[in-house]
């Protein structure tokens, strides 16, 4: 009889912490100051709202490290969703991971890697349009494609990225290491030397933006400067995903979390700190590319083509740890007979889920020709909160049902009341979200809803055709 194939753990302590920090540093830091400060208005709520998103996050660290330790599994929170609440309730999770989440994040971050490579080496900028395929003369409700020199580099980037990942983990883990470490380097360079050798002014400290009567008031601005800010948070759930593939879990697990976590928001404060050395509020506010505004105005313009390479490497990084998390929940799904069998299979040979890590660069570089991955991911901002909501209150479900399990090595700390604020904050940040961008929120609840039928498809084919064993 053949041994069953079995995911590998490969992942240290430190890789962990390396994923689930690369993971989260992306684009986002870059991006969101001018919405944060136009929002904040004082100096000291601009810096204080990045502590405030960092503790709210970390209430649900606490949570989703105690089910992660209970739970060391590959798919993380869509397996915590199915043990709290069913196979449905995790599916339609996992529903929205692969159908937009994830396909929509990777085709994202490529973009964004190829649109900031582009400006450090203008023969891959984007505008240079390389082909045109003409899909209105065979096909009229779809536009033509104009195929420019920015998507050959976003698709070489998740091509070799996934190519990378389908030779195992450990290599995985490689690259996405190199590029975090890589990653850090630049941005401590750029902390660095813009706080000690930079042209700024600590008066910027002392500077809020002028009162008119466009102001937000104080606590709508609060509530939406946090989806700002929680977005730049975005990523630190995909070291539950890979669950099944770190080393010791119950221990790495929740301290990979925690600590990588503590390590993002440090860096993040650090980040913003030195915007605001660089820069007054005012022109925070009136600049979308903040952080190459503040390198032009500490050091040369330059400094901004270099601060594009940094921005570059961030994408490249935070690409890395998507492709090989996100693959695993798809994995997870397929071994409970709710998604195609083949993509439950893992290679004999690398011990990783093949078809799973492909589909997963299919369907991103699908996403990235259409060009629509903001509106994609745009749509799943109210969902995602709901995702983790749920999540959470998972916790008392699981203290319930196993109150005194051997298992829990790691205890969330100050439950239930941490574990209830956070949910509470899921809950206002929905409600903010579909109040603030009610056009997206609807479409992401219809991409939501459209996967009941699917279920119901595929749960009927998981009782007819229950998956091997051994598969």
């Amino acid at each position: 009889m053949n041994t069953p194939v079995k995911l590998i753990r490969g992942l240290s302590l430190l890789d962990s912490i390396l994923l689930l920090a690369g993971g989260i540093i992306g684009s986002g830091i870059f991006l969101t100051a001018a919405d944060i400060a136009s929002n904040t208005r004082t100096p000291a709520l601009f810096l204080s709202i990045w502590v405030i998103g960092m503790a709210i996050t970390i209430l649900a660290c606490f949570a989703f490290a105690e089910m992660g330790a209970m739970f060391p599994e590959a798919g993380g929170q869509y397996v915590y969703l199915r043990e709290a609440y069913g196979d449905l309730v995790a599916f339609l999770y996992g529903w929205m991971i692969f159908t937009v989440s994830v396909g929509g994040t990777i085709a994202a971050l490529g973009a964004g890697f190829a649109e900031y490579i582009g400006k450090v080496f203008p023969a891959l900028s984007a505008g240079h349009v390389m082909l045109v395929l003409p899909f209105s003369h065979a096909l009229r409700f779809l536009p033509d494609l104009a195929i420019t020199r920015g998507h050959v580099v976003a698709l070489a980037a998740i091509a070799v990225q996934t190519l990378v990942n389908i030779f195992g983990v450990r290599r995985g883990a490689v690259l996405q290491n190199i590029a975090t470490w890589a990653k850090f380097g630049a941005i401590g360079a750029f902390v660095i030397l813009g706080l000690l050798v930079g042209r700024g002014s600590w008066s910027h400290y002392s500077q809020p933006l002028p009162v008119t009567a466009a102001a937000p008031s104080i606590m709508s601005g609060i509530g939406v400067a946090l989806i700002a800010v929680f977005w730049a948070y975005d990523g630190w759930v995909y070291i539950t995903w890979v669950a099944g593939e770190v080393k010791e879990p119950q221990k790495n697990l929740p301290r990979s979390l925690v600590f990588g976590l503590l390590l993002v928001g440090a860096i993040y404060l650090a980040i913003n700190a030195v915007y605001l050395y660089a820069l007054p509020m005012r022109e925070i506010a009136a600049n979308t590319a903040v952080a190459q505004a503040a390198a032009a105005s500490m050091f040369s313009s330059g400094a901004a083509q270099w601060l594009a390479l940094v921005i570059a490497i961030s994408c490249f990084g935070a690409m890395a740890a998507c492709i090989m998390s996100g693959a695993r929940v798809y994995y997870a799904m397929a071994r409970d007979g709710l998604f195609f069998n083949s993509v439950g299979w893992l290679s004999p040979s690398t011990g990783v889920p093949v078809v799973a890590i492909v589909l997963q660069g299919v369907t991103a570089t699908v996403i990235a020709l259409s060009g629509r991955y903001e509106d994609i991911l745009n749509y799943v901002i109210s969902v995602d909160f709901i995702s983790f909501g749920l999540t959470a209150a998972s916790l008392f479900v699981f203290r319930r049902k196993i109150p005194a399990s051997p298992q829990k090595l790691y205890l969330a700390p100050g439950h239930p009341y941490t574990t209830a604020l956070f949910v509470l904050v899921c809950a206002a940040i929905v409600i903010t979200t579909i109040a603030t961008f009610p056009a997206n929120s609807a479409i992401g609840l219809i991409i939501l809803l459209a996967g009941f039928p699917v279920y119901l498809y595929w749960s009927r084919r998981a009782r007819r055709n229950p998956l091997a064993p051994n598969l």
